[in-house]
């Protein structure tokens, strides 16, 4: 017998074939619309009705029948991306399902939406020519979404879980040898950005962390840095932000070759400050324009990078190579991996390990000598 609930409060009956079954109603933009749940007991249904006549309550359900993908995205970036991520993440999220996601799966139903549609926007864009790593992209963004509408209630099942996203191949990584370094910071000797070049080569840092530090962060006296926010490009331009995690917020311990190379850094800028006068615009940057401005990192990479990797006569290699080398260098010579990963911010020492895992036998080789050695 049917236990009823006051009028669009639901009611939960029991079906012939002994499956309990309840309908409420919702308000949708064509008017009210009845929605029935299915359980095998009755506490089972009694407990989504419950939760649904909650969520109905608080405005979160809405007519997902004829929801179509674009339509779903457009408020999955609005109510679950836009305040929870950084202001980049976000740009680099609505770029993707504008100018991959939509214009491809945008009109079908979210409902109807499967494993077969994700596979074939996959292959299509790799057929464009799109690089693997931008559809890898594409997947982590379509799988976040969906993901979203699964626990929201909108769909049973997330269609990019039977999805494998193409394989990325990983950059081959190219570092400086230590006569190498030595040739760039001859060749760096006297420019405007030396210490920059010196700092990324010290220290490991990344280009975003190394064009993020202020004065702020760094102690002269005792030689020590501290990384806590980093410049990152958005369409509005740069931008400084705290480091994507929580490793990343590090203090570094500088060499008195880097401590010098700052201090004449510091100097040259209070004489450029001097020279600016009032068309300085003050930010606390170490490295900044001729004016006081963020550096613009392709400006950095394009112009005044590459230039000098021209100069020194050294391959063409990224300026993130630069954090390799000195990675490569302090681990070849046998300089504890945690304290290595502890330098570069990374979030787990396995991720050194795995990164620089070409330098570790030449590591162990020597392990083995010295222990040798020891017992001899």
């Amino acid at each position: 017998m049917a236990r009823k609930r006051g009028n669009g409060e639901g009611s939960i009956t029991r079906r012939k074939d002994g499956l309990y079954m309840a309908r409420y109603t919702v308000e949708t933009a064509i008017g009210a619309k009845r929605k029935t749940l299915y359980g095998k007991t009755r506490g089972e249904v009694s407990e989504k009705l419950t939760k649904a006549m909650a969520d109905r309550d608080e405005g979160l359900v809405f007519d997902a029948d004829n929801l179509k993908v674009g339509e779903y995205l457009e408020r999955w970036l609005v109510d679950s991306v836009l305040d929870t991520v950084r202001p980049t993440t976000y740009e680099r999220y609505e770029q993707i399902v504008r100018i991959h996601v939509r214009p491809a799966l945008g009109s079908v139903k979210l409902k109807n939406l499967t494993p077969v549609h994700v596979r074939g926007l996959y292959r299509e864009k790799l057929e464009a020519g799109l690089s693997a790593r931008t559809v890898q992209y594409i997947h982590v963004t379509l799988h976040k979404a969906l993901k979203q509408a699964v626990q929201d209630g909108l769909i049973p099942r997330n269609a990019t879980e039977a999805v494998k996203a193409p394989q990325v191949r990983r950059e081959e990584m190219r570092p400086l040898s230590g006569d190498q370094v030595k040739v760039l910071l001859e060749v760096a000797r006297g420019d405007r950005l030396e210490a920059l070049y010196v700092l990324a080569i010290y220290t490991g840092l990344r280009q975003g962390e190394l064009l993020g530090l202020k004065w702020e962060d760094v102690d002269l006296e005792s030689g020590t840095l501290r990384v806590r926010r980093t410049l990152v490009t958005a369409k509005g331009g740069p931008v400084l932000t705290a480091p994507k995690t929580k490793g990343s917020r590090r203090s570094v311990k500088l060499t008195q070759g880097a401590v010098e190379a700052l201090r004449s850094h510091l100097k040259h800028q209070l004489q450029e400050i001097d020279r600016a006068g009032s068309l300085w615009r003050e930010n606390g940057l170490m490295f900044a324009s001729e004016s006081g401005e963020p550096l613009d990192r392709r400006y950095l990479t394009s112009c005044r990078y590459k230039a000098l990797l021209k100069r020194a006569e050294l391959p063409m290699i990224r300026f993130h190579d630069l954090r390799h080398t000195c990675a490569t260098l302090l681990l070849s010579k046998n300089v504890n991996p945690k304290i290595v990963s502890e330098m570069l911010g990374h979030a787990s020492i396995a991720i050194t390990l795995d990164t620089y895992s070409h330098v570790l036998p030449n590591m162990r080789d020597q392990a083995a000598a010295a222990m040798e050695e020891a017992l001899s």
